[in-house]
């Protein structure tokens, strides 16, 4: 699709008043960042779209760097941020675009990246190996197959859709923490609502 194509994409979802996936941060990410990061850690929020996650981290006093590719939805984050007396640090970006600076972050977020085809999301893993300190976690979240049943949000293509298996092999060079799946009912503004099928990983450079 490319980075113009992505920005147009969505662009125009997220041109509503109201935020699409709420202004409530990920549930799964709470809760690992509670459990693994510490205030003052280095964080880098992948396509963090109207900022939920990035705002809520940087709430914890946590250092945030975020992209996105739709100006729109960086509007509303940044908009975000001040409302919430905070600071993020984002750019216009889409994850190729994105100056992925190695070593850097103690923490790499994905929550709910599955715009991303079997080649992008390759890279998304590398990059995200790459410029993680020694020791530094990446979290992500995202759905499974089963979610194409449930249709409470995320893609419809399968081959964006994750697996342990598919992860386990991405997430190769890194040392798995924690990886699981599961079905849960998830509340994240109108386009995540209802019951979903999802996957939870925590991996460690």
């Amino acid at each position: 699709m490319g980075f113009s194509g992505a920005t147009r994409f969505w662009n125009e979802r997220f041109d509503k008043e109201e935020f699409i996936f709420g202004k409530e941060p990920n549930e799964y990410l709470v809760e690992k960042a509670n459990q693994y990061l510490k205030p003052k850690s280095k964080v880098l929020c992948i396509a963090d779209g109207e900022g939920r996650n990035g705002v809520w981290l940087a709430k914890q006093g946590m250092q945030v760097i975020g992209f996105d590719a739709s100006d729109i939805a960086l509007a509303k984050a940044r908009q975000f941020a001040k409302d919430n007396q905070v600071e993020v640090d984002y750019s216009f970006s889409d994850t190729d675009s994105f100056t992925w600076q190695a070593n850097t972050y103690d923490a790499v977020v994905g929550i709910f990246i599955q715009f991303a085809d079997p080649a992008m999301r390759e890279r998304i893993f590398k990059k995200s190996y790459a410029a993680l300190k020694p020791g530094g976690l990446f979290i992500l979240q995202g759905y499974t197959p089963k979610q194409l049943e449930y249709k409470t949000g995320g893609p419809s293509l399968i081959e964006h859709l994750y697996t342990e298996e598919l992860i386990r092999s991405l997430a190769k060079d890194f040392q798995i923490l924690e990886l699981v799946s599961y079905e849960k009912e998830l509340s994240e503004g109108p386009r995540h609502t209802g019951m979903s099928a999802i996957l939870g990983l925590v991996a460690k450079k």
